[in-house]
């Protein structure tokens, strides 16, 4: 009985999270007439340089994934940095907290840690073995989408850093990751509603930094989503 109480418990929570506007779930917008506006805040200087970079964007009127293979970008999680780690362990060494390592790697293997996940608002525990995929690092700006709008012109190097960038880079929840795939903020976004403004800002800051360009659907998106930013 007590575990059907405790899962009541977490159905009511996730419930009541969505009718606040918190969390949506995919296809599923919250019906709070608020919600729409509350999708977080970057600071005042972050947003007006977001939203000029945004204007300087330009138009892919016809992405095409031909000839895009993960090896275009290098070997996963290469040490690009020379730090004695490879990019994955920096990540999750940056994003989790109470971080415990993997005795004898200089403090470069991480073992365990808690992650605050940006993208579901979910609390995960970390722990390196069967469950590691619960926590993935993800592409903001996803490869393919790199790929389809613009990096096909760049060299071997450039997209070794690109995928490498840890900028570009999230420790998130390994079933959000995967659900977004190769998605562009036209067709995802993340559940956690007041994410979605650091997410879409990012998403500008890594293409005007890199010459990417948009869709005219996403550049619509991205649009709609910088005017609702909030400064803070």
């Amino acid at each position: 009985m007590k575990a059907v109480g405790f899962a009541l418990a977490a159905v009511l929570l996730v419930v009541a999270a969505w009718l606040a506007g918190i969390v949506d779930p995919p296809g599923l917008a919250s019906p709070a007439p608020w919600a729409a506006s509350q999708i977080g805040s970057v600071p005042t200087a972050r947003l007006d340089a977001a939203r000029a970079a945004f204007a300087s964007l330009a138009v892919e009127p016809r992405p095409s994934k031909a000839g895009y293979a993960r090896e275009r970008f290098g070997a996963a999680w290469e040490d690009v940095d020379r730090n004695g780690c490879d990019t994955r362990n920096d990540v999750l060494a940056r994003d989790l907290r109470g971080l415990v390592f993997v005795k004898g790697t200089a403090d470069c293997l991480v073992a365990a840690g808690s992650l605050s996940d940006p993208y579901t608002g979910r609390l995960i525990a970390f722990a390196r073995g069967e469950r590691s995929a619960e926590v993935q690092i993800d592409h903001v700006v996803p490869l393919s989408d790199a790929w389809q709008k613009g990096a096909q012109r760049w060299t071997a190097e450039q997209r070794l850093a690109f995928a490498n960038d840890p900028a570009n880079l999230l420790a998130v929840d390994g079933g959000a990751n995967q659900q977004k795939g190769d998605a562009d903020l036209s067709v995802w976004l993340p559940p956690a509603r007041s994410f979605r403004c650091e997410y879409t800002v990012r998403i500008v800051e890594i293409k005007a930094k890199y010459g990417l360009g948009m869709t005219d659907a996403e550049r619509r998106k991205a649009g709609e989503l910088l005017g609702q930013c909030r400064v803070g």
